[in-house]
């Protein structure tokens, strides 16, 4: 019975979400891995474990489609996915599913032994005492649990972790002296103030009558330009609650902890073990929104923006992240190609905090995306107009502004912004690059722009736009043999760049070497060139045809161009 209710909790928390899964239908159970594998790969999960499940039914004593199904139904939020960690005694993320379904159930011995159960190897044995310490106090031990605890709050690795979830177990059992010398080892040791451990902190010194030092636990994250800094005043509205309530919330905690460390080693494994370690957070607490917002953050940088926006969707307009979140939305809607129903979101954000720049710099961004810059430049002055005292992080809004500027032919207050940014944040190399090349396309200032541009190579010698502008501007000098060998290296770096392919075929015509000239030209025909560059590729190509007396290439052998 109890497993059971585990199962529905399981399909109604983190299955909510969750889009529809296609209708397919195999016949086979290697057809069904593959199938599963390539949803799997896109993001899909509730396809996959649909098919997944299907190849297990077809082929039961199959280990692998066993295993993938259980991995796909628990992201997806399958109640299947408790079946199928029944039959993998060995899986640790098996183990730690049915370890939550006894917690939800209140079953907290059962839960304890199968947390101290758990094979002590991979990056899961860090998180083993903080499991085996929240078991504990949910089942009423909280001596026992601190007691866990202790050694490893006291210790070396890790430490930052086991003290903030011994301070949190210590709050939440009524042992102050215990809960601030904890408070205070994690606040120590953690390597700097991440979003959740400040809410954590913030919520202890409120609620200790320290409302002073809560609000500085908050000012970098005011201080500091970014998506965060708008949520910060309800993150302080709120910090009089408690942000972990209960024994099920500490798990969550703990897996969310974990998951961010394994996914920031790197690597598909790391990233993986992250997915698996977030489901398993929120199958315990839905309204964990961090663990969401870093699922998404994940999905879109495995450009999936739906899976990604299908898994904010259940974040409520009351969370004090919700703005946050919605910033996050907007990105991901002008990603997915809805740029009004994003600018209507962030509309609704510049409204509710007329006083702060993120929500204008977003729209600013997604108007110069769509190439409506004197649009984008009017957001960014919104945005500029509200910083207040200037930072040097800030240098960016300027950037971004230039290039707006620059991009509306007013190249003078372009100048300016880029001028202004590397005031506030010298040698930026992207700044560096811009002013360099727009320079040396405009004929002026080449030793000048050359010195920034090599500045620029020198602090990111391996970025092709970077090492085209350097190639080009010493074409502009004449140094041909040197602009030729410039300019391969950046094609190396960036094969299907249309610009970089037609600036050295520019330079192999200088160099006399006309025909490779031809063929780069026509290369960078294919790869999509800014529609002001096609007359002017085609124009080459007509001249070099003529000088040489060779045959044109017919108009077909394009690619349609996008504007």
């Amino acid at each position: 019975m109890l497993s059971a209710c585990g199962a529905a909790d399981l399909g109604q928390t983190a299955g909510a979400s969750r889009p529809e899964p296609a209708d397919l239908t195999v016949s086979t159970p290697v057809g069904a891995y593959l199938a599963g594998r390539a949803a799997a790969n896109d993001g899909d999960m509730a396809t996959a474990a649909n098919l997944f499940l299907q190849g297990v039914a077809l082929d039961p004593e199959s280990a692998d489609l066993r295993s993938a199904a259980f991995t796909a139904a628990l992201r997806a939020g399958r109640p299947e996915a408790i079946t199928l960690a029944r039959q993998l005694p060995g899986g640790v993320s098996a183990q730690l599913l049915l370890a939550n379904v006894d917690a939800k159930a209140g079953n907290w011995a059962a839960a304890e032994g199968r947390y101290s159960g758990i094979v002590r190897q991979g990056p899961v044995q860090l998180l083993q005492p903080v499991l085996v310490a929240w078991a504990q106090y949910g089942e009423g031990r909280q001596d026992a649990a601190l007691a866990t605890l202790r050694p490893f709050a006291e210790g070396q690795n890790f430490r930052g972790t086991y003290a903030l979830h011994a301070a949190m177990i210590a709050d939440l059992s009524g042992h102050s002296s215990d809960a601030t010398h904890f408070y205070q080892i994690a606040q120590s040791n953690s390597g700097g103030i991440n979003l959740e451990l400040a809410r954590i902190l913030a919520s202890w010194y409120v609620r200790s009558g320290r409302a002073a030092e809560a609000q500085q636990v908050f000012s970098g994250f005011q201080a500091n330009f970014g998506n965060v800094a708008i949520a910060v005043p309800g993150l302080y509205r709120d910090a009089a609650k408690r942000q972990v309530r209960n024994a099920a919330d500490g798990l969550a905690e703990g897996y969310l902890a974990l998951a961010g460390a394994v996914r920031g080693q790197g690597g598909a494994g790391g990233a993986e073990m992250a997915k698996l370690l977030l489901q398993l957070a929120l199958e315990l607490r839905p309204d964990l929104t961090l663990a969401r917002e870093l699922l998404a953050e994940m999905a879109d940088e495995e450009h999936q923006p739906q899976v990604a926006l299908a898994m904010l969707e259940p974040v409520a307009d009351s969370d004090p992240l919700a703005p946050m979140v919605q910033m996050r939305r907007a990105a991901l809607l002008s990603a997915t190609g809805a740029p009004d129903e994003a600018l209507k979101l962030l509309d609704s954000l510049t409204a509710a905090f007329p006083d702060r720049p993120e929500a204008y710099s977003m729209r600013g961004d997604i108007l110069r995306d769509a190439k409506r810059f004197p649009e984008a430049v009017q957001a960014y002055t919104n945005a500029i107009s509200r910083l207040g005292k200037e930072r040097a992080e800030n240098w960016v809004l300027y950037y971004q502004r230039g290039i707006a500027y620059e991009r509306s032919q007013d190249w003078p207050k372009s100048e300016k912004d880029f001028t202004h940014a590397l005031e506030l944040s010298p040698d930026q190399p992207f700044v560096l690059n811009y002013i360099g090349y727009s320079w040396t396309e405009q004929g002026r200032n080449l030793d000048k722009a050359r010195r920034m541009i090599e500045r620029a190579v020198a602090l990111r010698p391996d970025d092709a736009a970077i090492t085209d502008s350097l190639g080009w501007v010493v074409l502009r000098q004449g140094d041909v043999a040197g602009a030729v060998r410039i300019l391969q290296r950046a094609v190396e770096l960036e094969p299907a760049d249309s610009t970089m392919n037609a600036h050295l075929g520019d330079a192999y015509w200088a160099a006399g070497r006309k025909l490779e000239a031809q063929f780069q030209w026509r290369r960078a025909l294919t790869f999509e060139p800014e529609a002001d560059e096609v007359p002017k590729l085609q124009a080459k190509l007509r001249q070099s045809e003529a000088a040489l007396g060779n045959l044109p290439v017919a108009p077909a052998a394009a690619k349609p161009v996008t504007p």
